[in-house]
């Protein structure tokens, strides 16, 4: 983005992203006609979400920023999704599946704290208020949700990363810089231990 515009966007899916992560970057900065020191800010997401996932975009970023010697803007997911929210009627929920049977949530607008829920547990907090499920794969969460009797509707889509850029922006360059210097580079926000399996096939969680 520059100046409050974006320039270029690109979405990886799939497998092997982490390969293709830089190769993306580096064509995206291309099409948009910026070169890398031309870069002022880097902006990344912290979590809550899939630990490999986190884990591989945060690295990603901070060794980009260190790199070109800029400051790094950490957001946290659910905050991005929960701005990506059209509609004000409905209270907001970001929600990120963690594919272990329950979900990441956040209510409400803006810094919400995130938290691990299930779906009879969501219900609770949401003690029948209609909702708007933003994220990515929401569908059965909203199905579920619906089934408990909860007025529940999807919007699926992943974070948007022009967001993310203005949620960043919020803050300046300068504050962001000071920010990095006084308590290090943005770090991972995981909700939970890592679910590891042994070589047995047993799984556990790591704290």
């Amino acid at each position: 983005m520059r100046n409050g515009a974006c320039l270029a966007v690109a979405r990886e899916e799939g497998r092997d992203q982490a390969a293709r992560l830089l190769p993306a970057i580096g064509e995206t900065l291309e099409r948009a006609g910026i070169g890398r020191r031309e870069i002022d800010l880097i902006a990344v997401t912290v979590g809550p979400g899939s630990f490999t996932g986190v884990r591989v975009g945060l690295a990603a970023a901070r060794g980009l920023a260190v790199g070109l010697g800029v400051p790094l803007a950490g957001v946290s997911t659910t905050s991005v999704l929960l701005a990506q929210a059209s509609t004000t009627e409905r209270l907001a929920v970001a929600a990120v599946d963690t594919h272990l049977g329950d979900w990441f949530c956040a209510l409400g607008e803006g810094e919400a704290l995130p938290f691990a829920t299930s779906t009879q547990d969501l219900v609770a907090r949401l003690s029948g208020r209609a909702c708007l499920v933003i994220g990515h794969g929401v569908k059965p969460l909203v199905e579920a949700l619906v089934a408990d009797g909860t007025d529940a509707t999807a919007s699926d889509t992943p974070p948007d990363p022009v967001i993310l850029a203005g949620l960043a922006l919020r803050s300046s360059v300068e504050a962001w810089a000071v920010q990095n210097r006084e308590e290090g580079l943005p770090r991972p926000l995981y909700l939970r231990g890592v679910n590891i399996t042994l070589p047995d096939g047993a799984r556990r969680t790591v704290e």
